[in-house]
């Protein structure tokens, strides 16, 4: 796990933090909730994409917002994890 990841984690058990984190803009929602799944379950970029058969590069440059993520990406990543897909429109 790296230095920032680790300061992320960390810095979410306070709430004021996790506040702030979660009402990040929504454009970011989505990479934020990414992110978050890949610290819960302390998973290098690398071992994350493996996960959802995709590249660390990938990986990387969807944290970076550098990639647009569409439905079929979230879905192939909600089933590695059994998870499922919600979208709403506020």
């Amino acid at each position: 796990m790296s230095e920032l990841q680790r300061l992320i984690k960390e810095q979410l058990k306070n709430e004021e933090f996790k506040r702030e984190w979660d009402r990040l803009e929504p454009r970011y929602q989505v990479i934020t909730q990414l992110l978050k799944l890949r610290i819960k379950y302390d998973l290098t970029q690398k071992q994350f994409a493996e996960k959802v058969g995709t590249t660390q590069a990938v990986i990387s440059r969807i944290e970076n917002g550098n990639v647009n993520i569409g439905i079929d990406f979230l879905e192939r990543v909600a089933k590695a994890f059994g998870k499922k897909v919600e979208v709403k429109l506020i």
